[in-house]
């Protein structure tokens, strides 16, 4: 099993979060904005787009196996698609950005996103479709479990995995696994320390999915540093898959406890349920989520999102920063997506492919390797890069597959995040 890497909390600016149409393989026809590349040391990751990049990996040279193939799982329909299409809209823009500055390596690359509906079998079988058409790498999954069942499979066949989102602590259990994102008890040890050392709370109430690796991973850590922080857990309040439209009784319980923040380590869908139940409760406590929580305020079909004011959470990525890489990738993803501004999946997506760049650049890897060869190398590599992307500066890997950098503090005013 892999050891965790512990991380430190730090400020942030606002991301706004929200999903566009699903994106289709490896095209190009994205934002006209000029994008500098995710930065790195040790690697010449430094691609930016251009208008009119042609598609990636058509034609003669996807035949002749001249392109990197790289292939992406994630739900795209269903009650996730907010995660997946995000991702796969993010992926789309690094891609053709790379393909536009002359590829990898000096090899063109093509994209092949899967979608999973956040499916444990359609993963798997997804997975296996993009072996069967070659993929080399793979960008995913997207979310928790099924990336844990990916991953066994992927492990078996020596497969590259990049998860950008995959929490759960057994989404990178094999040595060729890593992910982009921070892990389910890191979230729960920095949510604890924030709320403690900004005194938002004497009193704090969790209601969490016992079902879910991915809450009930945070949920344990959040409750182990509590002990070290100046406030009490006063009600801890579970809920599984099969009973998770009804949050009266869990909200009572927070709310009889005298609770003056509840702590909501799961997803949006569930967590628009909670509020808008809480409303009409007339229980008004402040709110506290993770990474699970960003796409609440768009993601939720007949939500009203006025519910969302004031909620706070963890979280990589800040849309309204003003640095150069930011501010690009903003804007190609609006021109892609009418509109729309990134949330965190997109902007972990978007850095995935430019750490599987630097570390391919690293090891020198051609598309003429197998996936197995290719994978080899990048377990090496992938702990001598150095990125500065979207959802960190200087990130760096371990063996184990976790990154090391810092998370950021929202709270949503106004309909929108704003740094805390």
């Amino acid at each position: 099993m892999k050891k965790l890497l512990s991380l430190s909390l730090a400020a942030a600016l606002a991301v706004s979060a929200t999903a566009c149409g699903n994106s289709g393989s490896g095209s190009s026809d994205g934002a006209d904005a000029e994008a500098p590349a995710a930065g790195t040391e040790g690697t010449e990751a430094e691609g930016t787009q251009t208008e009119g990049a042609e598609d990636a990996g058509t034609g003669s040279a996807a035949a002749d196996g001249s392109v990197f193939k790289i292939g992406a799982i994630g739900p795209t329909t269903g009650a996730a698609s907010a995660y997946g299409t995000a991702v796969m809209n993010a992926a789309k823009i690094a891609v053709d950005e790379i393909n536009a500055a002359g590829g990898i390596n000096g090899y063109q690359v093509e994209f092949n996103p899967q979608d999973d509906e956040h499916d444990q079998e359609k993963s798997v079988n997804a997975y296996n479709t993009l072996k069967d058409w070659g993929m080399q790498l793979l960008l995913g999954t997207v979310t928790s479990a099924p990336c844990i069942a990916v991953e066994a499979e992927a492990s078996a066949d020596n497969m590259f995995l990049l998860t950008p989102s995959g929490s759960a602590i057994d989404c990178i259990s094999g040595e060729n696994a890593f992910r982009v994102c921070f892990a389910d008890p890191d979230q729960g040890t920095a949510s604890a320390q924030y709320i403690g050392e900004n005194g938002l709370a004497e009193k704090v109430a969790v209601i969490y999915d016992s079902s879910d690796v991915y809450s009930s991973g945070i949920y344990e850590t959040f409750v182990t540093e509590a002990a070290n922080q100046p406030f009490e857990i006063v009600a801890s309040e579970a809920f599984t898959a099969d009973s998770k439209t009804d949050f009266s009784v869990q909200l009572q319980k927070a709310k009889d406890s005298g609770a003056d923040l509840v702590f909501l380590p799961f997803y949006y869908n569930e967590a628009a349920l909670v509020f808008t139940q809480a409303a009409g409760m007339n229980f008004a406590p402040k709110w506290f989520g993770v990474d699970g929580m960003d796409g609440i305020l768009s993601g939720v079909e007949g939500f009203d999102s006025s519910l969302a004011e004031g909620v706070m959470l963890l979280t990589p990525f800040s849309a309204d920063a003003e640095d150069e890489l930011t501010k690009n990738f903003v804007a190609k993803y609006a021109e892609l997506c009418n509109g729309e501004t990134p949330n965190q999946f997109a902007a972990d997506a978007y850095d995935g492919v430019y750490i599987m760049k630097a570390a391919l650049e690293q090891a020198g890897c051609t598309p003429d390797m197998s996936a197995s060869d290719i994978c080899d190398a990048l377990k090496t590599a992938m702990t001598e890069i150095t990125v500065d992307g979207l959802t960190g500066s200087g990130m760096t890997w371990s063996a184990d597959g976790e990154p090391s950098k810092s998370p950021k503090a929202v709270v949503i005013e106004g309909g929108v995040y704003v740094g805390m």
